[in-house]
């Protein structure tokens, strides 16, 4: 057999392994030993080589370093109560308005993404807050929940985001672009959301009634409490990209920053400390177990040659580039019915990415064209958190609100779905959206 065949039945064997539910990392370890094994025809010191030199490669990369702390300080920030003081925050602005307490809840999300990185995090957490409000003030069940899980995609769209890390890491690209490059694309997400809400409520005011106004002191006293809050997003973020600290210095000062407001606000505990430790523990060993595994899997591939082909056979085909483009991003939508995100960059960006970096966008320049299929990767793999019939988002949050069936929950999502496919669409039309606040910032 060719390479290019061998490795097409790797591709296939991964396939039987997910639709089976082996756990990704063990799957992709899996496929990638049996390519090399098939290329080297049987001979494992070959495969027991490239493991012992992956492992040692991947483990000691510094960069990596920043995924724990960034985990960290979204635990810390989630045990620390910080979600509560940014929900009450929007709430009292906003909560007024016909669905505005629905679009709090969207704001609150995209202020606890900006300390938090994930996305399940973002969901459960904010959930928590904002669901009983959201009973009490009288709006649907159908709402509520499809406000919460769409803007729970928002934590690892607005930075940090643990995902472009990994994007960084695999492409080489800097980390401080990417988190600058998903500012824009997170405000118009965030935006696409508050929309969607006034659209349904203006259509049937019953599903989100307005809440009481707050009087003015209440409302000031609940807005200088996220102050504490948008100074770590600001010091990890600019720091980060003005390059007076490395992303894991930032990160360390944003564990540091997180402990500090969550201790003189007495909401941290040692109890809720070792939770924190514990659920970073457990997040950053399945994490690194992936990694593992698609460093072995990507490693074989290359050896089978089917990445490199079919990045010529992408630039031979005479197809439009964008055409290729929307291709990728109908597979990521695929993808997410069945796969969680992290696993979906790190299984297909070794293949996607040499195939667009090879293609002509806009004459777009290599470095723009890489962070901009960056954002437009993570804002498809968001999706797979709210696609039915699998997105994690859906299951969290419904089962927070056990008298809401689930059936509703996945109608109230379509609309949030209509309005990230528009997003997508407008910004890989203009790629200039996504890259101007970078430009702005050289």
């Amino acid at each position: 057999m060719t390479g290019i065949q061998i490795g097409g039945l790797g591709v296939l064997f991964l396939s039987i392994l997910l639709v089976a539910r082996i756990p990704i990392g063990a799957a992709m370890f899996a496929a990638g030993a049996s390519v090399y094994l098939l290329v080297n025809q049987g001979d494992t010191t070959g495969l027991l080589f490239t493991i012992n030199n992956l492992a040692y490669a991947r483990l000691s990369n510094y960069d990596l370093a920043v995924i724990p702390l960034f985990i960290l300080m979204g635990q810390i920030a989630t045990y620390g109560g910080l979600s509560g003081s940014l929900f009450k925050a929007a709430g009292t602005l906003i909560g007024h308005w016909k669905g505005g307490m629905a679009m709090a809840a969207t704001a609150a999300c995209a202020a606890f993404g900006a300390i938090c990185g994930s996305s399940l995090a973002t969901a459960a957490t904010m959930g928590q807050v904002a669901l009983p409000e959201l009973k009490k003030q009288g709006y649907s069940g159908r709402l509520s929940t499809a406000t919460l899980a769409a803007s729970g995609t928002l934590g690892i769209l607005i930075p940090p985001s643990v995902p472009l890390v990994i994007y960084a890491v695999l492409t080489q690209e800097s980390i401080g672009k990417l988190f600058v490059a998903a500012v824009i694309p997170a405000i118009i997400a965030a935006l696409g959301y508050v929309i969607v809400i006034r659209i349904i409520v203006t259509r049937d005011p019953k599903q989100g009634p307005s809440a009481p106004k707050v009087p003015f002191k209440e409302a000031l006293k609940a807005q200088l409490g996220v102050i504490p809050v948008i100074l770590v997003f600001l010091v990890v973020i600019v720091g980060i990209y003005d390059g007076w600290t490395n992303p894991t210095e930032a990160a360390s000062i944003g564990v540091a920053a997180c402990t500090l407001i969550a201790l003189v606000q007495k909401q941290l505990n040692w109890h809720k400390i070792k939770l924190s430790i514990y659920g970073t523990a457990i997040a950053c060993g399945m994490i690194f177990m992936i990694l593992m595994g698609a460093d072995l899997l990507n490693s074989a591939m290359a050896l089978s040659q089917l990445p490199n082909e079919l990045s010529i056979w992408a630039q031979q085909s005479g197809l439009h580039p964008l055409l290729i483009l929307f291709a990728i991003i109908m597979i990521y939508i695929l993808l997410g019915c069945v796969m969680d995100s992290l696993a979906m960059l790190l299984l297909t960006i070794p293949v996607f990415y040499p195939i667009i970096m090879g293609l002509d966008f806009f004459g777009l320049s290599q470095g723009d064209k890489s962070i901009w299929f960056g954002i437009i990767a993570l804002m498809v793999v968001e999706l797979g958190l709210i696609t039915p019939p699998t997105g994690m988002n859906l299951f969290i949050i419904n089962k927070m609100s056990k008298e809401t069936p689930m059936i509703e929950t996945i109608k109230g999502v379509i609309p949030f779905l209509v309005s990230d496919f528009i997003r997508i669409i407008v910004l890989v039309l203009f790629p200039s959206i996504t890259l101007w606040l970078v430009h702005i910032l050289k």
